[in-house]
């Protein structure tokens, strides 16, 4: 039986700097039927200590955060990463969703917007490396935007394989860096691509087509999905994509954790706005981290 963490906040609910409302309103009473299962604990999410940040942001950025009423909720979502993370590797859990208010794929190392505040899952991958020794993590980002700000930070960091679902083909010399083009001409924004597959099926396929056989080959201690519904339609990254798409995705990462790191992988909440559409798609993905078998 694998266990499942769920890392949460309650001022998640009340304030998101992904909407400056209340996307996640729902919670945590839309997951209450998982919490009642036995392999799946939910932890609250601490305020992240500010050592940590600084191992991967400057001062000035913290400033600006703090400056910042929207980010208010940014200590406790880097928190939540970070422990979740913590527990993974300690063994407590095998594998973890992340809820946040603020986001971190956009923060670079003095630079933050687009929603996002402290880089999670970099400070998350420091943190594991100074006091657990992990070494190698992969990164699959499927939020609607460019993940600028974790590229900027690991980019030389032959480490870590970032994977980016967004604007442009790109692969680093090395292969750890891998940008892939699913917005332009061919992807449209109706129900039906060109080739007449659904978009769920064109994204999913352009997943399968780079992912797998880079993090294979790359044979990570750890495995991240940088999780954004905000390619859902009708969201303000709309890709045209639904809940079959995410869950899709879901068991293919479940499935290459168990098989590359024995079943290592977090889950970090990212881009999206409305609540309606958490409270449909991020329930099955939290019951396929717990109970999907491959």
């Amino acid at each position: 039986m694998r266990m499942t963490g769920i890392f949460y906040h309650p001022s998640f609910s009340r304030r998101s700097y992904l909407t400056q409302g209340t996307r996640l309103e729902d919670f945590p009473r839309a997951i209450e039927h998982l919490l009642k299962k036995d392999n799946v604990t939910m932890f609250e999410s601490p305020p992240i200590e500010e050592e940590w940040i600084l191992r991967v942001h400057t001062p000035e950025l913290i400033l600006g955060v703090q400056a910042d009423h929207l980010c208010s909720t940014a200590w406790h979502s880097a928190g939540g990463v970070v422990l979740a993370g913590e527990k993974i590797c300690t063994g407590e859990i095998d594998n973890a969703f992340a809820f946040i208010g603020a986001g971190g794929h956009h923060s670079g190392r003095d630079y933050f917007g687009g929603y996002c505040c402290f880089n999670d899952v970099v400070i998350t991958i420091t943190k594991l490396r100074e006091i657990y020794g992990v070494k190698r993590f992969a990164i699959l980002d499927t939020d609607a935007h460019h993940g600028d700000g974790t590229r900027d930070l690991v980019k030389d960091d032959r480490e870590v394989l970032h994977v980016c679902m967004c604007y442009n083909d790109y692969k680093s010399p090395d292969g750890t860096k891998i940008d892939v083009a699913v917005r332009g001409g061919w992807f449209g924004w109706g129900r039906t691509g060109e080739s007449g597959k659904s978009q769920n099926e064109i994204y999913y396929e352009k997943v399968c087509s780079v992912f797998p056989e880079a993090v294979r080959s790359f044979k990570p201690d750890l495995i991240f999905w940088y999780f954004g519904f905000d390619t859902h339609r009708g969201d303000y990254g709309d890709l045209g994509l639904t809940g079959e798409c995410y869950n899709n995705i879901a068991k293919l990462m479940v499935e290459l954790s168990l098989e590359l790191t024995g079943g290592k992988l977090e889950v970090v909440l990212g881009g999206g706005s409305r609540s309606d559409i958490a409270r449909d798609v991020i329930p099955p993905v939290i019951e396929i981290l717990a109970d999907y078998k491959n």
